[in-house]
């Protein structure tokens, strides 16, 4: 099976100069926990999780209104290829310890797939509890 098959189509992106403000509204509404970040013609720059905004606005006493997605977005980003095997996306989030992956389809984003899209897939039970088990190793606490 390949990652379009099962990825989230109905994607909402925001650009760089979103403010974060805007972007943690849209995750609310849209009750997701991510929004990539895109040029103008859909090419991937990064992502802004809300893990990112609780870390780099609100722990830093920033405005929410003031700091754009550029500023605090992870852009050192792997993107999953709409013909990339589940196995293929599966391993790459473990390794990488992501829970959610772009997926692009001629350098633009086409969706977004998560470890819940694929756990909802039974085939793939084996695979995302050993992807979740990599995820999900924790570091050491920075004291």
């Amino acid at each position: 099976m390949k990652l379009g098959d099962i990825m989230t189509k109905d994607v909402t992106a925001v650009s760089l100069d979103t403010s974060v403000y805007d972007a943690a509204c849209i995750m609310r509404d849209r009750n997701v926990g991510s929004v990539p970040i895109c040029t103008d013609d859909m090419n991937v720059e990064g992502i802004v999780t809300d893990r990112d905004i609780v870390l780099r606005v609100v722990c830093d006493d920033k405005d929410a209104h003031n700091v754009r997605c550029q500023d605090i977005m992870t852009d050192s980003l792997a993107v999953g290829k709409t013909e990339m095997d589940v196995e293929e996306a599966i391993d790459l989030m473990g390794d990488l310890q992501v829970r959610r992956l772009p997926v692009v389809e001629n350098g633009r984003l086409a969706g977004f797939v998560s470890l819940g899209d694929v756990a909802v897939n039974t085939r793939y039970d084996r695979a995302t509890e050993e992807a979740l088990g990599q995820i999900s190793t924790p570091s050491q606490p920075s004291m």
